[in-house]
């Protein structure tokens, strides 16, 4: 018997708000002149199951090229400035590593940046396969990317046991898409949630997985 572990990246394992944040100032500033958004304000929007990103960050209707370049480009060198792994996490996934459970990330993220970021914490080697929104057709909510984790390790759903955990709805939503169990982060980008199945500490999930 496998058992799976599936962690959503920003917000779950790490805190990245900071370079994000700057990142999207970046761009409002070179290419609108607009003021800067505040890391709550560009939180609350990434979180949210449905919205207009460009329109919440650049007033524009579509995502522009222009600001996918030149996002992309600053954010390549910001996202390893400032990113740091919440308290426990570290002495988790140590845990689980030892005791032979299968990890894996699945972002919304690009995956070049989530490899980039996990390596500069040293966390990186920790997982299988870290999957961003760039290698799949739908993002989360969609079970897309957690099918493709779990098609590389085989699993077998009679007899394998399989969680996703994350910090947002759309990761548990994308875990009761892909059949298979959730939990709720509490520690990262959303505090309170309505879904049952949560943790509070990153200790917390070794008792449920262990």
């Amino acid at each position: 018997m496998q058992k799976i572990v599936i962690f959503d990246m920003d917000g779950t394992l790490i805190d990245s708000k900071k370079d994000i944040t700057i990142s999207v100032n970046y761009v409002r500033e070179l290419h609108y002149d607009l003021e800067p958004l505040s890391e709550e304000f560009i939180v609350d929007a990434i979180n949210k199951e449905v919205r207009n990103l460009p329109e919440l960050f650049y007033s524009t209707q579509t995502y522009e090229k222009k600001d996918m370049l030149a996002f992309e480009a600053h954010y390549e060198e910001q996202c390893v400035k400032s990113p740091y792994l919440y308290d426990g996490i570290q002495e988790m996934l140590d845990t689980l590593k030892d005791a032979d459970v299968k990890l894996s990330v699945a972002t919304n993220a690009p995956t070049k940046f989530a490899k980039r970021m996990l390596g500069s914490l040293n966390v990186a080697d920790y997982f299988d396969v870290i999957i961003g929104a760039d290698a799949v057709s739908h993002s989360k909510p969609s079970p897309e990317m957690l099918h493709k984790i779990l098609d590389f390790y085989k699993y077998d759903k009679d007899n394998d046991h399989a969680m996703m955990i994350g910090d947002n709805s759309k990761d548990i939503l994308s875990a009761q898409n892909a059949k298979i169990d959730s939990l709720f982060a509490t520690w990262g980008f959303s505090p309170e949630t309505e879904f049952e199945n949560k943790v509070d500490k990153p200790k917390d999930i070794l008792d449920i997985v262990l």
